[in-house]
């Protein structure tokens, strides 16, 4: 079965999965929240009910001689694009400039210091949650953000108290040497590789030039290099000429439906208990202004994931 989630005044996300019947038991419509495309009024009704929100965080930068810089801001948004749809999470635009500069001399990329990250994470949640919103999934394409994410999300649950905030790749949500890349080596390190090919192939196959595709062969190492010093053409795998489009929608799906299931156990998730600290007060209103759902709601939508 082939069909799309629609995107409002944008290009429709292809999937394989029976979209209305997932969306009926994950809480979205099957069209995707755009955070942009709500006024200010809608907004504040937007995050009284759903109280959460998806931030999309992707890159610019090189992806070897076939696929295009977007790459990573790509698949990211169409994996936030289709958990909005499933769980009715709105998402935000992209922040699309990630940290980069470990691409080297290869041309194009546009990169952020991990400081200048950590300091745009901070605005943009700062600012969602001076609009009402209180839980924030930071949904990451790009694996050298890890570190600026983290970082943001740790100072942001110390901020602000009845917040919570997780960073995640989109394809945490499933084990790593499950992810079919055809890497060997590189600690995981994929990069226009046959899986980025592949889901590249499935959601945008007018960007790839597959007859300029290489492959690399990727090596063992305990120290991360740059990616000019470890590939002559910015490519990270093996088996690239390899990579097909039904492929690619496999693992795309994937991602999108283990990350909506997620997502969708993560907002009704009870906070912690206050009470197992003697005396402890300050936290008991995050308690009451999430609306947290009883111990066995909670079990019973994480099992959804199994």
């Amino acid at each position: 079965m082939t069909s799309v989630i629609p995107v409002p005044l944008g290009q429709p996300v292809p999937t394989g999965l029976d979209v209305p019947a997932l969306a009926a038991g994950l809480g979205g419509s099957g069209a995707p929240v755009l955070w942009e495309h709500l006024t200010w009024q809608e907004t504040e009704t937007t995050a009284a009910a759903q109280n959460a929100v998806i931030i999309p965080v992707g890159a610019t930068e090189q992806h070897g001689p076939h696929l295009p810089l977007a790459v990573d801001t790509l698949i990211c948004r169409a994996v936030a694009l289709g958990v909005s749809a499933l769980t009715g999470v709105p998402v935000v635009p992209p922040l699309s400039f990630g940290v980069s500069a470990s691409h080297g001399d290869f041309g194009g990329t546009v990169a952020l210091r991990p400081e200048t990250m950590i300091a745009v994470v901070e605005d943009v949640i700062d600012s969602l949650y001076a609009s009402g919103v209180r839980q924030f999934i930071l949904l990451n394409g790009h694996i050298w953000n890890n570190g600026a994410l983290d970082v943001s999300a740790e100072k942001l649950r110390v901020r602000h108290r009845d917040a919570r905030v997780r960073a995640l790749g989109y394809v945490t949500m499933y084990p790593g040497p499950e992810v079919d890349g055809h890497v060997r080596y590189g600690r995981a390190l994929m990069h226009a590789n046959f899986f980025e090919t592949s889901v590249m192939l499935h959601l945008h196959p007018e960007l790839v030039r597959m007859d300029k595709a290489t492959s690399h062969v990727d090596v063992d190492s305990f120290w991360d290099y740059r990616m000019d010093q470890v590939s002559e053409t910015g490519v990270w795998g093996r088996d690239v000429t390899d990579a097909d489009a039904k492929h690619g929608g496999e693992e795309f799906d994937r991602c999108l439906l283990t990350t909506a299931r997620a997502v969708s156990a993560a907002v009704r998730e009870p906070w912690p208990d206050p009470t197992h600290r003697p005396g402890a007060t300050e936290a008991t209103g995050a308690t009451e202004a999430t609306g947290a759902i009883g111990a066995t709601e909670a079990v019973g939508a994480t099992g959804a994931t199994a």
